[in-house]
């Protein structure tokens, strides 16, 4: 993976800072809010508190997992949260919609693992075959990247169906389809009935959005950018062990915060970032986002009906801590 100029200067610049400042300077304190439970996809973070990455960069960093009751939304607008990481494009472009003052500084996440799953052999093998057969979505993805399939593949809306987080209807109906997540539903699928099913990754169908954004305030950017740029210095190095290293160390902090996770899951998770490339992009650092990204995925949005066009989605994120051709 190359690393632009740019980006090694500034963690050089921050290893002297630090050098400098010595035992002296108390660490920043950190607390951070994942949008779900400790799992592989958080691999990274977790990875570089075992190994004290974070220590190492002068931060003192605490993990907060999310959850289906977890509002971290409204921690971080609470100021309970310093950083935060938001599923999706979409709630980054909501932040400007509301006229809430943060925004995404990175993007750990180069594809949005969203899948849909079907059982195979059922002819429901692409995106096309989906056409007008019924999907079990959750509110927020009918609020959300639904309306992409929806122009791009004519979904339409009594095709869905509720779905509640439990495998059991997907199990329980051959001819069910149901959205998930790259690495834990395929596998848990799997696990049941000895058999791999259809997976279809939404960004293999052109889905331009970024998934696993890093949101900060606006006040928190303009007063403690420091902060910010060593929290993503060190996050990187902790993606990179993590995927590239020995993931020993954030696999065991992960099944203490969330004791669900197993050996074999962990594996897989880690195994489809890899191979999909979901954290580390083809050319450039981790946590990268470019103006041009933001700019396709805000027309094709837009073109959906979800925003107004004279909505400013420049507001949305920040480049200045990322590499950005």
């Amino acid at each position: 993976m190359r690393i632009g100029l740019a980006p090694v200067c500034a963690i050089l610049g921050l290893g002297i800072l630090l050098g400098g400042a010595g035992a002296a300077k108390a660490a920043d304190r950190i607390v951070f809010g994942l949008d779900w439970r400790a799992e592989a996809e958080y691999g990274g973070y977790y990875q570089a508190l075992a190994n004290g990455i974070y220590a190492r960069y002068g931060l003192d960093v605490t993990i907060r997992q999310g959850g289906p009751q977890v509002d971290q939304a409204q921690a971080l607008l609470a100021g309970r949260l310093d950083l935060d990481l938001a599923s999706n494009s979409y709630l980054a472009l909501n932040l400007v919609q509301q006229q809430i003052p943060f925004r995404a500084v990175a993007a750990f996440f180069q594809k949005d693992p969203s899948v849909l799953i079907a059982h195979k052999d059922q002819g429901h093998d692409s995106f096309a075959q989906l056409k007008g057969v019924p999907i079990m979505i959750s509110a927020d993805t009918r609020a959300g990247w639904w309306n992409y399939l929806r122009v791009r593949f004519g979904y339409n809306d009594r095709q869905i169906r509720p779905y509640n987080y439990s495998l059991a209807p997907f199990l329980a109906d051959k001819s069910a389809v149901q959205q998930g997540y790259l690495g834990s539903e395929p596998f848990l699928i799997e696990q049941q009935t000895g058999e791999v099913p259809r997976v279809l990754l939404l960004a293999d169908a052109g889905f331009s959005g970024y998934g696993s954004l890093l949101v900060a305030s606006d006040k928190m950017i303009a007063t403690r950018p420091d902060v910010i740029m060593r929290f993503l210095a060190a996050s990187r190095e902790g993606w990179e062990e993590y995927l590239n290293g020995d993931p020993t160390p954030g696999n065991t902090l992960i099944k203490q915060a969330n004791p669900e996770m197993t050996d074999a899951l962990l594996a897989y998770g880690r195994g489809v970032l890899k191979s999909h490339r979901i954290v580390e992009p083809a050319q450039g650092m981790i946590g990268m986002m470019t103006q041009a990204r933001w700019r396709d995925f805000f027309v094709s949005m837009q073109l959906a009906g979800l925003y107004p066009a004279t909505l400013d989605y420049t507001r949305a994120y920040t480049l200045k801590f990322v590499q950005a051709p």
